[in-house]
């Protein structure tokens, strides 16, 4: 089991604990979140497909001290086995928190009725919903699949970010009118082709700019992720963070 902003606490002093997948840190988890104590803390199930907040940069948007299981690791636990592992794991535990759709154990084949068995005290919190639309992760996707990134910042309650490595372009952006940025990034979501209003983050410093995601059809023809900064002061990092406003074309 990975730890992780756990400098507050010992898993012997969690005694409310969130459980879910979680990805996204959506306004949906956040319900879950405020409903922790002071002793309070997040377990995440790491099904290795996260790719709206992936699990290595979870530090960046959860400030609640937070757990991680592997999903490989507990698949072929029953629901009783999963519930032990809880208790061995956080020996002061007294409350459990979860959503309303919450599985586990094999074959994700027990439910809120076995866990209220398992476990004396579950709060359960129901789903949100804006403009009558669940808030899941899975919609959030499909938003930016489109290159909705300003609706996906609502049902997030934050604005889209990316992270990713710089790696060497064409050559072109010292010709151009402002200094380009072409971005390696692997593990997350990336939106829709298209021209966007963003924000990069390098060096602890943010700077206003335009960044393009699709292939560059005038040129090599290759998939690439560039963005124009609108300040020729910068300075160059090694890797950087992509903030998405708006969607321009």
């Amino acid at each position: 089991m990975e730890t992780k902003n756990t400098s507050i606490y010992l898993k012997s002093e969690v005694r409310t604990l969130a459980i879910g997948r979680f990805d996204g840190l959506h306004i949906g988890h956040k319900g879950l979140f405020d409903r922790l104590d002071n002793y309070g803390a997040v377990l995440i199930i790491d099904t290795e497909n996260a790719n709206l907040t992936p699990p290595r940069y979870l530090c960046k948007y959860l400030e609640i001290p937070y757990f991680i299981y592997k999903l490989e690791e507990i698949r072929n636990l029953s629901a009783s086995e999963f519930v032990s592992k809880l208790r061995v794991d956080f020996v002061n535990l007294d409350k459990i928190i979860v959503g309303d759709d919450f599985r586990f154990g094999r074959d994700r084949g027990a439910g809120l009725i076995e866990l209220k068995q398992l476990f004396f005290n579950i709060e359960v919190v129901h789903e949100i919903k804006i403009d009558n639309i669940g808030v899941h992760s899975r919609y959030i996707r499909s938003l930016l699949f489109e290159g909705n990134v300003e609706k996906a910042a609502i049902f997030l309650g934050r604005l889209y970010r990316i992270y990713g490595n710089v790696v060497i372009g064409q050559g072109l952006g010292s010709r151009a009118l402002y200094p380009t940025v072409n971005i390696h990034c692997k593990d997350f979501f990336i939106p829709d082709e298209g021209v966007y209003i963003t924000k990069i983050f390098m060096n602890d410093l943010e700077y206003k700019s335009i960044s393009f995601i699709g292939h560059r059809l005038s040129t090599d023809g290759n998939y690439a992720i560039e963005t124009h900064i609108l300040d020729s002061s910068f300075l160059s990092a090694k890797t950087v963070c992509i903030e998405f406003h708006k969607r321009v074309r």
